[in-house]
């Protein structure tokens, strides 16, 4: 790791791949950690000294004592989320006020903006994407078409502007039939929200992030969601509604291409995906079940069942070309102690020809062509080191790092920080 550079660690499949984790276990290497994109709907979820956090808007850096942690522009806040999860946070002994900075150009959720992705997610009918309802994407629509509300914005004729935007909303809402609605005690807590914000660094955070590099600190950039879920190349429409790749550290921080270093991948030892949308591997059988059990499979935020599956390495050299993955890092290895045969899908099927590029689209046609591997049937939880792992999971990294190209220094076999191995 080169001081003054930025390292960027993301999730390579549909998101809940375990950033949170891994950031918190590679926060003491580095100076600062910053979010770059993304709202609360996507939940990092950290377990240590037998207490689970579940980290919605701020950055996993934020138990390290002593590290700047930076909520980036390209993230989309809720002030009336932000301020639960930042009490919850302070009450459990974690002090916030002058660790966490916000960037001013990071986009305000309104309570509107969530009765407007209820309403037009209704209106979708069975084309549902199956957003978590938390106006994400409404905050960003108005974002892109030059509407948004931003964090700096209530410094500056704030009553007034809110009171524009909700206007606005209000009239959509109508055009949609949506009517029936009461949020006089949703916005009263926002508004306890917004002034809740006004007690931390609110910064141009793109002057402080290059700075900070000009000082020779080191960054570490986290994505929420996962690669098949970016705007441009996940599994359009089915994905959420900013950059989640590499490149979305870039725009959603202010830091130019030449300062980005590593390029951390995260990925499960298998597969899940939580909402609609395609899903090449899924399994609907007892194995995908028991996947999710012993998993424990459902989402951080929304407590919603995670669809399961085999591993896609199509979906993942796809994932580590577009952001140029330096390092792998593989998670939740121990779901898989116990089964007799691991698979992993090499190939699609499409149209009867073999492809091993992923494709436009992924939603009708495509059937996976699999590998089999003999499993370890080995408990790999209290494992310490590499040289500890069975001969058959050895087999499998090798096989995965021959097919993706890119070297497995990470293995995590369990929630905890400790049960984390780096591999020589």
């Amino acid at each position: 790791m080169n001081n003054g550079k930025v390292d960027v660690l993301l999730g390579l499949q549909w998101g809940d791949e375990g950033k949170g984790k891994v950031v918190d276990v590679m926060t003491p290497n580095y100076d600062v950690i910053a979010r770059f994109q993304g709202g609360p709907n996507a939940g990092h979820t950290l377990e240590f000294e037998g207490q689970k956090y579940v980290l919605r808007s701020i950055p996993s850096g934020i138990f390290q004592g002593g590290k700047v942690n930076i909520i980036g522009n390209g993230v989309v806040l809720a002030p009336d989320l932000f301020m639960d999860e930042a009490k919850d946070l302070e009450r459990s002994g974690h002090s916030l006020k002058n660790r966490l900075h916000i960037s001013k150009k990071a986009h305000l959720i309104m309570p509107t903006h969530r009765l407007l992705d209820a309403a037009l997610e209704a209106a979708k009918g069975k084309s549902k994407v199956g957003t978590t309802g938390k106006g994400i994407g409404p905050t960003y629509t108005d974002k892109i078409s030059r509407n948004g509300l931003r964090v700096g914005d209530i410094f500056d004729r704030f009553e007034e502007k809110y009171a524009a935007h909700k206007a606005r909303h209000e009239a959509t809402l109508k055009s949609l039939g949506f009517v029936d609605y009461d949020i006089s005690e949703v916005e009263k807590k926002w508004m306890e929200g917004i002034e809740f914000i006004k007690q931390f660094h609110i910064v141009d955070s793109e002057h402080e992030v290059n700075n900070l590099l000009k000082q020779g600190k080191s960054i570490l950039c986290e994505g929420a969601q996962g690669t098949m879920l970016d705007v441009d190349f996940g599994s359009y429409p089915f994905v959420t509604s900013s950059n989640t790749i590499c490149a979305g550290a870039c725009t959603g921080l202010g830091i130019g291409p030449n300062k980005i270093g590593e390029v951390y991948g995260i990925m499960k030892a298998y597969c899940t995906r939580v909402g609609a949308g395609p899903f090449p591997t899924e399994l609907f059988d007892e194995t995908g079940a028991l996947i999710r059990q012993l998993g424990h499979e459902y989402g951080a935020v929304t407590g919603r069942e995670r669809r399961c599956g085999w591993i896609d390495l199509v979906a993942l050299r796809y994932s580590i070309m577009v952001n140029g993955v330096t390092q792998l890092i593989m998670m939740k290895s121990d779901v898989l102690d116990g089964f007799d045969t691991i698979k992993a899908c090499v190939a699609y099927k499409q149209n009867g020809k073999q492809i091993t590029d992923f494709p436009y689209d992924i939603e009708n046609g495509i059937e996976p062509v699999y590998v089999e591997h003999p499993g370890w049937k080995t408990d790999m939880t209290s494992i310490t080191s590499e040289s500890e792992f069975p001969e058959a999971f050895r087999q499998y990294i090798s096989f995965l790092e021959e097919q993706l190209e890119t070297p497995i220094k990470i293995v995590s076999v369990g929630p905890d920080r400790e049960q984390t191995i780096v591999r020589q």
